[in-house]
C-alpha cells in the first residue's frame, strides 16, 4: 500500500552553498530511488520563527512523494544522522 507524504527540512546555513546544494541532491535522490518523488521545492534561505542550537537562518526545502509505509520512518533516520539538517518533518497527506 502506497501512501502520499509531505517533508520539509531544514539545512543550516553554515554549512555553505556547495554543501547545502549536495544535501538537496542527496535526498532528491533517495526520494527518487526509494520512494516515488512527486515534486521538490527549494524555498531558499529564510529567517526561522525561533534561533535552533543558536542559528537565526536556514534553508528550507519541502518535498512531496508517495512511499510504503515503513519508509518515513528510515528516511527520519537519514534526517537524524545527517550533519547540517537542524530540523526535519514528515507528514502523512490524507488520500
Amino acid at each position: 500500500m502506497v501512501n502520499k507524504y509531505e517533508s520539509i527540512f531544514i539545512i543550516s546555513s553554515e554549512i555553505g552553498e556547495e554543501n547545502t546544494k549536495a544535501l538537496v541532491e542527496k535526498f532528491k535522490n533517495l526520494l527518487e530511488s526509494s520512494a516515488q518523488l512527486e515534486s521538490i521545492d527549494e524555498w531558499g534561505k529564510r529567517r526561522l520563527a525561533y534561533p535552533i542550537y543558536d542559528k537565526n537562518e536556514g534553508y528550507y526545502v519541502l518535498a512531496n512523494f508517495s512511499a510504503e509505509p515503513e519508509f518515513p520512518r528510515e528516511l527520519e533516520r537519514i534526517y537524524k544522522i545527517t550533519d547540517g539538517i537542524i530540523k526535519y518533518m514528515i507528514i502523512k497527506k490524507d488520500n
